[in-house]
């Protein structure tokens, strides 16, 4: 049980986001009924990789803020094939190399996610496209956005999918997922 090494201020996730056994952390304290609070859901496709990464850097960026209670912090993906799995050894291990923890479990999204999050973050275009659909069929007005919307330097808009290449594409996606979540932090920091 890690519940000691819980970072000043930061309280469990809300057990209905992760796994019912689990006792590690893996997002800032859910509280729905809290209108200060700023929600964010990282969507990529398994939730293993891209999002996990995400949802982990911009929990490490409000951290160091000082913001922890000003946001509630998730992942999911649009597919099924990994639910319940732990993200990638190798997004596990560029992450920690730079400090970032990575506890969360994998999970799929639901219309539910569309109501609860303010921002709905996509790692690619056909994540996106799929984020709208399930909106649209269930009458949801959620704001979904590409992540890389928030990156400002110009060498795209989707953050690629490092999960069929070697480590350095884990770097590569890390650092744009930094810059990327940096940029998005301080957007809603200014909001």
């Amino acid at each position: 049980m890690r519940l000691g090494n819980l970072p000043a201020g930061w309280t469990l996730a809300d057990p209905t986001s992760r796994d019912h056994h689990s006792t590690i952390p893996t997002s800032v304290d859910t509280n729905a009924s809290d209108s200060t609070r700023t929600s964010v859901l990282f969507v990529c496709l398994g939730n293993i990789c891209r999002s996990p990464l995400a949802e982990g850097i911009f929990l490490h960026l409000v951290h160091e803020a000082g913001l922890t209670d000003r946001f509630e912090i998730d992942s999911a993906g649009t597919g099924a094939w990994h639910v319940g799995e732990r993200p990638d050894a190798r997004a596990s291990m560029v992450a920690s190399k730079h400090g970032v923890h990575l506890d969360s479990r994998a999970r799929q999204i639901t219309s539910d996610d569309l109501d609860r999050f303010d921002y709905v973050i996509a790692m690619d275009r056909e994540n996106l496209r799929n984020i709208e659909r399930l909106a649209d069929a269930g009458g949801n007005d959620a704001e979904v956005h590409l992540l890389r919307e928030y990156d400002n330097s110009g060498d795209g808009d989707e953050v690629p999918d490092p999960y069929y290449g070697g480590a350095s594409g884990f770097e590569t996606v890390y650092e744009m997922v930094h810059r990327s979540c940096q940029n998005l932090l301080d957007q809603l920091k200014a909001a």
